[in-house]
C-alpha cells in the first residue's frame, strides 16, 4: 500500500468518525453537544444524516458504473439524463397529487427509461463515445423542458414545493420514505457492484469485451438498471444533485484505481461523507437560512467538470 493509498483509508475512516458527530452537533452555525432525548435532533437532524449518507453513496456509486458503461469519465447521473428522467417522473406524479412509495417507484421508472433511451439513440446515431454524452445532454435538456411545462400549468402550492426539490434539498427529505427509498438505491448500488467485473470488460470496447464471455447486451441492460435504481432512489429523497457523480470516482480513480466494483464501493463511501460535509455546510454557513445542498454541490462541480475535461484533452493530445 503506498503513501496515496493510505492517506486515503486515513482519511475515509476519519471522516466517517468526525463527520456524523460534527452533522450531529452543529446548529445555527455553533457546536454543542447532541442532546439525543431532543426530538429536533432524533426527528429531523438524525433523518437528515442519514438521508445525505444514503443519497451521497448512491450519486457516486452510479457515476462510478455509467462512467464504465458510457466509457466516458464526465459521465454523471445530473449531466446525462438520468437524473432528470427520474426528476420529470417525481414531478408528474407530483402534479397529479400523489405521494408515498410512488415517489421511488415514479423515479426509478424515469431515470430507466431516459438511460435507455440515451443508449437507443446513441446507438442509432452511431455516435460513439461522444455520441453517448451528446445523446445524455439531449435527454436531460429535454425531460428538463418537459419538467418545466409541467410546473408550469401546476397550481401554486405544487410549484413551490417542487422548486425547493428540484434545487436538491435533503431538508424535505420526509422520513416516512427515508427508508423505502434508501431501500430502492441500495438494492441499485449491490447491482453494479454485482457487475464490476463485466463493466472491466466493457471499458476495454465492444469486441474485446464479448473475447472475454462478457454478454455486453446485459451487462448494458443491467447497469443501466443499477443506476436507475440508485439514482431515482436518491432523486425521489432529495431532489436532483449534480456532480457528485462525477468528481468523486473521478477523483478515487486517480488515487487509487483498480477494479470497477472496488471503485463503486469506495465512491459510494467518499460520496456519502461528501454530501453529508456539504449538508453540514449548507445548514451553518448561511443561518438562519437553510441552503440548498445541491446549490452547494454546484459550486464544485463546475471547477471540477472543466479540469478533468482540460485533463482528458491532454491526455488525448499526448496520445
Amino acid at each position: 500500500m503506498n503513501a496515496s493509498h493510505r492517506w486515503l483509508w486515513a482519511g475515509l475512516i476519519a471522516a466517517s468518525l468526525g463527520l456524523p458527530w460534527l452533522a450531529l452537533s452543529s446548529s445555527a452555525g455553533h457546536l454543542a453537544w447532541p442532546d439525543l432525548a431532543d426530538p429536533l435532533v432524533t426527528q429531523l437532524r438524525l433523518p437528515r444524516i442519514v438521508a445525505a449518507l444514503g443519497v451521497g453513496a448512491a450519486l457516486a456509486a452510479s457515476g462510478a458504473a455509467l462512467q464504465a458503461l458510457f466509457r466516458n469519465p464526465l459521465a454523471d447521473p445530473g449531466l446525462i439524463g438520468t437524473s432528470g428522467g427520474a426528476a420529470l417522473a417525481v414531478i408528474a406524479v407530483l402534479a397529479l397529487g400523489l405521494a408515498g412509495l410512488s415517489l421511488p417507484l415514479a423515479a426509478f421508472g424515469g431515470g430507466l427509461a431516459a438511460t435507455w433511451l440515451i443508449l437507443l439513440l446513441a446507438r442509432l446515431a452511431k455516435g460513439g463515445l461522444a455520441g453517448l454524452l451528446l445523446m445524455g445532454l439531449v435527454v436531460g435538456a429535454f425531460c428538463g423542458a418537459v419538467s418545466s411545462l409541467i410546473l408550469f400549468l401546476s397550481d401554486d402550492l405544487t410549484l413551490r414545493a417542487a422548486s425547493s426539490w428540484l434545487a436538491g434539498n435533503l431538508g424535505t427529505a420526509q422520513p416516512d420514505r427515508l427508508w423505502p427509498c434508501l431501500l430502492i438505491a441500495g438494492l441499485g448500488v449491490a447491482l453494479l457492484c454485482a457487475i464490476g467485473r463485466d463493466l472491466d470488460c466493457l471499458l476495454l470496447g465492444e469486441e474485446s469485451a464479448r473475447s472475454l464471455g462478457v454478454n455486453t447486451v446485459r451487462t448494458r441492460r443491467l447497469a443501466a438498471a443499477g443506476a436507475a435504481l440508485a439514482t431515482g432512489g436518491a432523486v425521489a429523497l432529495s431532489g436532483v444533485i449534480g456532480f457528485v457523480g462525477m468528481m468523486i470516482p473521478n477523483a478515487l480513480a486517480l488515487l487509487v484505481g483498480g477494479c470497477r466494483r472496488k471503485l463503486i464501493l469506495l465512491s459510494a463511501w467518499a460520496g456519502a461523507l461528501f454530501l453529508l460535509a456539504v449538508d453540514t455546510l449548507a445548514r451553518n454557513i448561511a443561518w438562519p437560512l437553510d441552503l440548498p445542498v445541491g446549490l452547494m454541490a454546484a459550486f464544485a462541480g463546475p471547477p471540477f467538470f472543466i479540469w478533468l475535461f482540460r485533463r482528458q484533452q491532454g491526455s488525448a493530445n499526448h496520445a
